[in-house]
């Protein structure tokens, strides 16, 4: 694979709008898109007739998309905790405030930190989590990946309850009035600490900055801290002091930056037990009674069963899944739903699949990949924790992330993902519906429900496409190689607006996040950052040859298919589709590539 064809990180996750069924165009959808209580989107909100509906806009304007890059919400929140209060005094208990993303009780700064300043003011530590279903709806979560996180919180509250740590898990609605929620939870606990991690998403920074508006007056300290990425967001910057927007040069000061700062990925310290002592605080005591619900209205989880087989829940989980990725063979038998830690695994020193990954990883025949993205994604292992123990397969004390080996390859991986969230956090555009390179904004888009529902269904007459669309329907997750076929079909062949694609992605997958997802489709569709040129177009044909040389994963996944052998698989003749009842292909390619060449070469014309 070329330098340019170098593909985003595996945990691809977000869109922006729905199909514009009446106005015919995206930009039409928006009317139906209106929240009053939303992000700044440039112009008024008006309240529509469907006054219990949570209708929020999802596409900003160029100008309001503009205004923010100039002042990103994260300065604005480090300067709130910095200006917070000094010395908020010790109260009754301290408050660690768990978010999505941080699913772990280990390797957990703003956790450690918590339970540090309990420790040393003896006072108990007590966690919340917030249930926000406005904000489930907002950010396009799937029912999996809600189900996934009521159920590595129900792991969390058994051993918290362990150390004596209640976890009060509530749901909250409207969404706008969640600081005002959180806040009072802590006054009516006495507690003059909360800690919690940084979220790097628009509408979860402005929350937590009227967090610190309304924690100062209140006399509690809030604390903020930078979690999620390996080097955090800021540090990292070209030499005129901006954010990179180019992976390559990026990834070079980050490895730079990182090994002379291994401190950084130390692991943070477990948080130690309350006193037993907390059970005689009747208000404290109660909230260990508190169950995590089984499911979020409107967010059921159809294929639940399938889903906790699929994808295990808890940390230990998530380490042996690494374990396994770092020590055994790849395996045909875990192509589908499968559960990753089931037995028949393979060790071997030399053949595992991270060490091979440099080779194998674009191959989607069998699991060659770590399948670690729902973990990462939901933070259930620390990212640092995966480089830890790469280095120490590797038998190194510094981070070796280049393309020399199977392990450099993988942890450049990792790189990507610490890039696209220093993106999201310093031009925050990429959260409100925007194209990073907005000279791409007027390219014209089809609109066909009929393609995009065959898209979705796996129905579009190319056998690789289909078979990538087919496995995320089934497992909630897609290889990454097929990501990106899947993702370039529909917007380069089909010509079909990236948001609709990146949306129905975040609906669906079990590792939707959105820094990823929305760097993946804005790398397919080459209106991103560092992104595949437009006119460097995808044919899914010479690509499935690349994803699935033996043809087993089109025939897993495609089963009209499974007779085919050859080239046939790839491209089944016209007969043979027939024969089979497989669709005929709903475009041609190169004609379908001569129409995306001349609509991104000229945006807005025909």
């Amino acid at each position: 694979m070329s330098k340019r064809e170098r593909s985003p990180p595996a945990d691809l996750g977000t869109l922006t709008a729905g199909l514009a069924h009446a106005a015919g165009t995206v930009e039409g959808a928006k009317a139906d898109l209106q929240d009053p209580e939303d992000q700044d989107t440039g112009r008024p909100a008006k309240k529509t007739k469907k006054a219990t509906a949570f209708l929020p806009n999802k596409i900003a304007t160029a100008e309001a998309a503009a205004k923010v890059d100039v002042d990103p919400p994260l300065q604005k929140l480090l300067q709130a905790v910095k200006d917070g209060v000094k010395n908020p005094g010790k109260g009754e208990a301290v408050v660690y405030w768990m978010r999505m993303e941080d699913l772990r009780t280990c390797d957990n700064r703003a956790l450690s930190r918590a339970s540090a300043q309990a420790q040393k003011d003896g006072i108990p530590l007590v966690l919340i989590f917030t249930v926000s279903p406005q904000d489930y709806v907002a950010h396009d979560r799937s029912p999996r990946r809600i189900d996934f996180t009521l159920r590595n919180l129900a792991d969390i509250k058994a051993q918290l309850a362990s150390l004596h740590i209640p976890l009060y898990v509530t749901v909250h609605t409207p969404r706008r009035t969640i600081p005002e929620r959180v806040v009072a939870l802590l006054q009516g606990w006495k507690a003059r600490h909360l800690f919690a991690n940084i979220e790097y998403e628009v509408d979860e920074l402005r929350r937590d900055i009227k967090v610190c508006e309304l924690a100062k007056p209140a006399g509690i300290g809030a604390h903020f801290v930078h979690d999620r990425c390996l080097v955090d967001p800021g540090i990292v910057l070209t030499k005129n002091g901006r954010v990179y927007t180019v992976y390559s040069p990026f990834q070079r000061n980050w490895l730079d930056r990182l090994n002379s700062n291994l401190k950084w990925i130390e692991e943070e310290p477990l948080p130690l037990p309350n006193s037993e002592d907390i059970y005689f605080n009747t208000t404290l005591k109660a909230l260990f009674d508190v169950k995590i619900p089984d499911h979020v209205d409107g967010f059921e989880c159809k294929d639940r069963e399938t889903m906790r087989d699929v994808w295990p829940t808890g940390t230990e989980a998530a380490k042996q899944i690494l374990a396994r990725f770092l020590h055994t063979k790849a395996r045909s038998t875990q192509m589908g739903p499968s559960n990753p830690l089931s037995e028949g695994a393979e060790s071997s020193e030399k053949k595992a699949r991270a060490l091979v990954y440099k080779d194998s990883r674009d191959k989607a025949d069998k699991d060659t990949t770590s399948r670690l993205s729902p973990y990462l994604a939901a933070g259930v292992i620390s990212a640092r924790e995966c480089v830890r123990q790469a280095m120490k397969l590797q038998g190194l004390n510094k981070i070796q992330a280049t393309r020399d080996t199977g392990l450099g390859t993988w942890l450049m991986e990792i790189a990507w993902r610490d890039f696209y969230n220093h993106v999201l956090s310093a031009y925050p555009r990429v959260s409100m519906g925007r194209p990073f390179q907005e000279k791409y904004a007027n390219v014209k888009w089809e609109v066909n429900d009929e393609h995009f529902q065959a898209w979705k269904e796996g129905r579009t007459g190319l056998p690789i496409v289909d078979a990538g669309m087919r496995q995320v329907a089934t497992m909630g997750w897609m290889h990454n190689r097929l990501r990106m076929i899947t993702a370039t079909y529909l917007v380069k062949d089909l010509m079909i607006d990236w948001r609709l694609g990146e949306k129905y992605f975040m609906e669906i997958l079990m590792d939707g996040d959105l820094a990823s997802n929305n760097g993946g489709w804005q790398w397919s569709a080459s209106t991103g950052t560092d992104p595949q040129p437009y006119f460097r177009i995808f044919n899914p044909y010479s690509q499935s040859e690349k994803a699935d040389p033996t043809g087993d994963y089109i025939r897993h996944f495609v089963p009209e298919l499974r007779d085919l052998r050859g080239p046939e698989i790839h491209k089944p003749p016209e007969k043979v589709c027939r024969k089979l009842g497989y669709p005929l292909p709903l475009v041609k390619h190169e004609e379908a590539r001569q129409r995306a060449l001349r609509r991104y070469k000229n945006p807005g014309e025909e």
